[in-house]
């Protein structure tokens, strides 16, 4: 690879760096090409982008970036880079559902906006809501008061409804 080619690389790197919500680091040794092929189908549903890239241009890209300071540590090996924008919690969901079932694909370190995590803390990230659960449950919140209301609202209005249908009747007795 020459000189314009890697610069195109970290270009690129850098590019998907800022675009993301979070970036993940796993460790893929001992993924066959099948394997890795789900993989990025799964990832790809979720809107995530599945890479890899020699760890040296993602150092770079790094600190070109100025991101991500603690990433750098984990870049030893065979490193593949999930970047997620929509749904940050998606990737991990994925590598953790993948892990389980395979007993490969770990988790190396991951960062998810600003705050870092270690690859022993998959099974709590795991088990984050995604954004679209948050919102669902807002939305549950905000609406169970409104519903309440409306009910109350309903009941007294059906209790008058009653006291006087009882007072016509005692009158036409």
């Amino acid at each position: 690879m020459n000189k314009g080619q890697k610069g195109e690389v970290i270009a690129e790197i850098v590019e998907l760096l800022n675009d993301s919500t979070a970036i993940y680091l796993t460790d893929y040794s001992g993924v066959n090409v099948e394997q890795i092929s789900k993989l990025r189908r799964e990832f790809r549903k979720e809107g995530v982008v599945y890479k890899v890239f020699k760890n040296s241009l993602f150092q770079r890209a790094l600190k070109e970036s100025g991101k991500y300071p603690k990433l750098e540590e984990s870049l030893v090996g065979m490193t593949g880079f999930a970047f997620a924008s929509d749904n940050p919690v998606a990737a991990a969901k994925i590598i953790k559902k993948f892990n389980d079932d395979n007993k490969k694909f770990g988790l190396k370190a991951c960062y998810i906006e600003t705050q870092y995590y270690s690859g022993d803390q998959l099974e709590l990230l795991s088990k984050l809501p995604t954004k679209a659960e948050i919102i669902a449950g807002i939305l549950g919140s905000i609406n169970a008061p409104a519903s309440g209301i409306v009910g109350a609202i309903n009941a007294v209005m059906r209790d008058l409804v009653s006291v006087i249908d009882e007072v016509a009747k005692k009158k036409a007795a």
